[in-house]
């Protein structure tokens, strides 16, 4: 295969009201709190010294606010497949509230009603993957936790319902590459960086 330097930066957006209560988020468009953009802001600190020849976001406000406070939102380009799980029903519920009315209910295993199943999902990312080989150089990534998660799992060669491995704390920032420098060899460079 061929070979590249590229790395790419993951960056889970700045806490919100409901990822702060453990709600749902999928396209309901919610604001950072005030902690979260103090975060956000803290993330130009942490993102110091690094160059990307891309800098994409999700469509939500969230991660485009995140992006913004963290020094790159004029460089910044809306990818839509980089938007957060679609939950459906689920929308807006915690999980003890899901499982309240689906005893042992796992969102990677089971999905969501009127909703996207993990599959659905890994499409987007595989399509976001394509992107990123195609480009063959840094990016930076602004989305949301479980999207970012099954990205990665894409981007090992997993299946998309094996992102659940792959925790991430708001303000987080991860980092994908390859070792050798080889698109045959993808790696986790670092994880969930706080």
């Amino acid at each position: 295969m061929s070979e590249t330097a590229a790395e790419i930066h993951l960056v889970r957006h700045g806490e919100t009201e409901w990822s702060a209560s453990g709600r749902h988020t999928g396209r309901s468009d919610i604001a950072l709190t005030p902690a979260g953009e103090a975060a956000a802001g803290g993330l130009a600190y942490r993102l110091a010294g690094l160059s990307f020849a891309a800098v994409w976001s999700s469509p939500s406000q969230r991660a485009r606010r995140t992006c913004e406070l963290a020094g790159f939102g004029e460089r910044c380009i809306v990818k839509p497949d980089l938007a957060e799980w679609d939950y459906g029903a689920y929308e807006g519920l915690t999980t003890p509230q899901i499982l309240e009315k689906r005893p042992g209910w796992q969102l990677f295993r089971d999905g969501c009603p009127d909703g996207e199943q993990a599959a659905d999902v890994g499409a987007r990312a595989d399509r976001i993957v394509a992107a990123l080989h195609a480009e063959g150089a840094d990016a930076l990534i602004f989305s949301s936790g479980h999207f970012l998660r099954v990205l990665a799992a894409r981007w090992l060669g997993l299946p998309p319902q094996q992102g659940a491995l792959f925790l991430l704390d708001t303000a987080s920032v991860s980092a994908l590459g390859y070792e050798h420098r080889s698109l045959a060899e993808p790696v986790v460079r670092g994880w969930n960086q706080r």
